[in-house]
């Protein structure tokens, strides 16, 4: 076959048809890429995706904050750490020295008549929600370059937890689910109607990429029941919204979200992608049982990667890729975005074995 664009690779790909070689992804911390700068390997303000040719890129467009307007505001800050004051009310730790997930502080929406009081009134489908340049500038580097364009953003599940807290927002599972329906439909609808605004103003993307860290190390959130009844049919709405416009939908979940993913599929998802091993996802396993369902993107571990580990990069790869590769619907990745602790070269290394695996 003729070396095909990133643009073709993908979009054969999640429909499990032939391609030259499997496409290629990845996401990487700030702190990384800066280091790189730092060493030489990168020049400054380099685009990582371009630099690597990966196949697909997106762009992150809509603000779904409370409050859109309002910048972080600095509330305390010692030697470590700023602690920042956000446009949801939610009062969250940041370290200085390395990107990771925020510490949870405070968050001031607590339950149902926060809710109705400080967040359902202003969570309305205006423009100044949306970055129509930032789109738009991407999906003309994408068109540009032949690279699949990804709309990407948050789902329900990683939209409701920044306002209230994962705390509040499993115990709301559990004591009063009523309203977790009603924050998923309400998002649910803020997004499409967005996604409304946004691709009839700019054009449509190739795909979907949401983002939606439904698991932690070994198990979900939540049980496989209550996904169904209380997050389901916002992915169901969402997917069908994406599939009405003939667009596939990538789900990012972080986490063991096997026992969902059953009904994930079922909503409507075309491709899981980060299958994160530490937390007990088995890419084998998953190809096995749902490979033929959807595609798959991740499930390569990236500690030998951010341990500079050759000979182990080289073992995770082949015992994998040879295998997942078979029905066309696996697209290269790690199971997590790539640490400041790795090397560039190291990248490289995972990056080109892969790719000279992946040929067909």
């Amino acid at each position: 076959m003729e070396p095909l664009c990133g643009r073709e690779r993908v979009s054969r790909q999640l429909k499990h048809r032939s391609v030259d070689r499997i496409a290629a992804s990845e996401e990487f911390w700030n702190y990384t890429i800066r280091h790189w700068e730092e060493q030489g390997k990168l020049p400054p303000g380099t685009n990582a995706v371009e630099h690597f040719n990966l196949d697909l890129d997106k762009c992150w467009a809509f603000n779904l904050r409370i409050d859109p307007e309002m910048e972080d505001q600095l509330v305390a800050e010692d030697e470590e750490t700023r602690t920042f004051l956000d446009g949801n009310g939610a009062t969250l730790r940041r370290y200085k020295s390395h990107d990771s997930t925020p510490e949870h502080i405070h968050y001031s929406i607590a339950d149902r008549n926060d809710w109705e009081e400080k967040a359902k009134p202003f969570l309305t489908p205006t423009p100044n929600r949306i970055n129509f340049e930032a789109y738009r500038a991407a999906r003309r580097a994408c068109a540009e370059s032949g690279r699949f364009f990804l709309w990407s953003g948050v789902n329900v599940f990683e939209s409701i937890h920044p306002i209230c807290g994962h705390e509040n927002l499993l115990m709301g599972m559990g004591l009063d689910p009523e309203w977790i329906l009603e924050m998923s439909e309400l998002y649910a609808d803020l997004t499409i109607h967005l996604m409304e605004m946004l691709f009839a103003a700019e054009g449509k993307p190739d795909g979907i990429w949401f983002y939606e860290d439904m698991g932690f190390k070994g198990r979900p959130f939540m049980s496989p029941e209550m996904y169904r009844e209380l997050i389901m049919p916002a992915h169901r709405k969402t997917c069908d919204f994406a599939h009405s416009l003939g667009l596939p939908v990538i789900m990012h979940s972080c986490g063991f979200v096997e026992p969902l993913l059953p009904f994930m599929i079922e909503a409507g998802i075309d491709c899981l992608q980060a299958m994160e091993v530490k937390a007990g996802m088995d890419l084998l396993r998953i190809y096995r049982n749902f490979g033929e369902k959807i595609a798959l993107m991740g499930g390569l571990d990236v500690r030998p990667v951010a341990n500079n580990d050759l000979d182990g990069i080289r073992r995770e790869l082949e015992s994998k890729i040879p295998i997942v590769k078979q029905n066309n619907g696996f697209i290269l990745h790690t199971d997590h975005s790539i640490p400041e602790s790795t090397e560039y070269e190291s990248y490289r290394y995972f990056l080109e074995t892969g790719r000279e695996l992946g040929k067909y």
